[in-house]
């Protein structure tokens, strides 16, 4: 081969390669020129989807709360990618429908339900209110607390019974009689300061109620508060009870199998009174320990001041229960020190929600009175009491004093109710004070009333006679050995 062709042939293969890079790269740039106008136009369907979605969303929410918060479940969905502040104050529709400023105090996913919970605390309400609350059921834009109509008439639910239509002022016993029937909380600044400081670290401690609901025996009961059950129980939506020995569970299998081996079919202890389908039970805090740590957890569900949880040896628990074939269903209980320095009968008292406005309080207060009677000593409940049961003891009080006044003739004092009933002179004088019936004379009280005042207030739909009594024929129980302790005040 020549010197020309060769270099001819070397020429002819340079071309080809160039034009072959060049394809090449012309298809590469026709791909991502095709590549970018196809992202280009998905950006443009997905934007346009996007405004759609936000606009179906925003219609949504505008209908819920147009409907006054009851939308579909796809409202809900919607609502809840809404965050909100915990600590900040929103509407809330309570259960009755009734829209309420409530503060968040906590968050939680539902995973069974696949969606956000809040923990919301009713301004002006007892916390036994607090509940979780889906999102449906929080306006979306914050409530300012400030606001004046809030302030003077929605603060608490029934203002407007403090005051007739003449503006008459109302007396103190009166505004705590109704705050004690409404459930009232005082606010901190109504507190003397060292109840205030108590009552924050309280709050701060038992703030959150992770246990909604529990099941014991055939009821499934709403709890109100927090309780201390240990970690792996205690966060648990629902907890599984045995009416009989008190074991929690947390699977409704394991309650299931629990109840099939259970051989307990009334409380430990001893049973000491027995009327028709009524039994009371004396259980020993130290020789039945268990027992009775889980009735006290079970008791602080429904109780808010309530300290006593595991150190339960000084104590003795008054267990009632309804008794049928199956065996002695737990009511409700009183427990009381073994030696109270204080010269206290009561230490916690507690009727489980599902028998409570029954009498049973009431029989439970009145054993408690007989126990003391028996003693031959003057009692009185620990403070501070609950709500409910500031009214139950007040109307127990009520009545049996006013049964005695009417009775009576001749004249009685104080101290004289006080060792009739077993009943302790402060507790006699608070009562007849709400009655008008007391004054202060010459450095002491002296009761003041007239057969008539008497009989206006036992007709009143406010003192009824309790259903439930004590029978003391029924009552198989001695007073046990007495120490020297300090007398309380009495």
């Amino acid at each position: 081969m020549t010197i020309f062709a060769l270099r001819q042939q070397v020429q002819c293969s340079s071309i080809f390669g160039y034009f072959t890079a060049a394809c090449i790269i012309s298809t590469i740039s026709d791909l991502l020129i095709w590549k970018m106008a196809e992202s280009e136009q998905r950006n443009k369907e997905n934007c346009i989807v996007g405004s759609k979605e936000t606009m179906v969303k925003q219609e949504k929410r505008e209908n819920t709360l147009t409907n006054g918060g009851k939308g579909s479940g796809d409202d809900a969905d919607s609502l809840e990618e809404l965050p909100l502040d915990i600590g900040e104050h929103y509407l809330v529709r309570r259960s009755d429908d009734s829209w309420h400023p409530a503060e968040i105090i906590q968050t939680r996913y539902n995973e069974s339900e696949s969606h956000y919970e809040y923990y919301v605390h009713y301004e002006g309400h007892n916390r036994r209110l607090d509940e979780w609350v889906p999102r449906d059921r929080i306006m979306s834009s914050r409530f300012d607390m400030s606001d004046r109509t809030w302030k003077s008439g929605d603060r608490n639910s029934g203002t407007d019974l403090l005051a007739d239509s003449s503006d008459r002022k109302i007396t103190r016993n009166q505004k705590r009689r109704h705050d004690e029937i409404n459930h009232i909380q005082k606010t901190y600044a109504e507190m003397d300061p060292t109840t205030a400081a108590l009552e924050k670290e309280h709050e701060a401690i038992t703030k959150v109620k992770y246990i909604d609901k529990i099941q014991i025996g055939k009821y499934e009961i709403d709890t109100w508060y927090f309780s201390p059950y240990p970690e792996e129980y205690g966060k648990q939506p629902k907890l599984w009870i045995c009416e009989y020995c008190l074991k929690y569970m947390r699977l409704e299998k394991t309650y299931r199998y629990h109840m099939s081996e259970c051989t307990h079919r009334q409380p430990v202890g001893k049973e000491i009174y027995r009327k028709g389908t009524l039994s009371i039970w004396e259980v020993d805090g130290r020789e039945h320990k268990i027992y009775c740590q889980n009735l006290c957890l079970l008791a602080k569900l429904f109780l808010d001041h309530k300290t006593l949880y595991f150190d339960v040896e000084p104590f003795l628990f008054y267990i009632l229960c309804e008794v049928d074939k199956h065996g002695a269903h737990l009511v409700g209980y009183f427990s009381k020190e073994k030696e109270s320095p204080d010269g206290n009968n009561v230490a916690c008292i507690l009727t489980l929600p599902p028998f409570q406005r029954q009498g049973y309080g009431k029989l439970l207060i009145a054993f408690s009175y007989e126990l003391s009677r028996i003693e031959q000593t003057v009692g009185s409940p620990e403070k501070p009491l609950s709500d409910l049961g500031k009214l139950s003891y007040r109307s127990y009080w009520s009545w049996i004093l006013l049964e005695i006044l009417r009775d009576f003739r001749g004249t009685l004092s104080i101290k004289d109710l006080s060792q009739m009933t077993s009943i302790s002179q402060t507790d006699i004088i608070s009562t007849l004070q709400s009655m008008n019936m007391v004054k202060y004379w010459k450095g002491q009280h002296v009761i003041c009333v007239t057969p008539k005042l008497v009989e206006e207030h036992i007709k009143s739909s406010q003192y009824k006679r309790p259903r439930l009594t004590v029978d003391s024929s029924a009552l198989r129980w001695g007073a046990p050995p007495r120490k020297n302790v300090k007398p309380g005040k009495k």
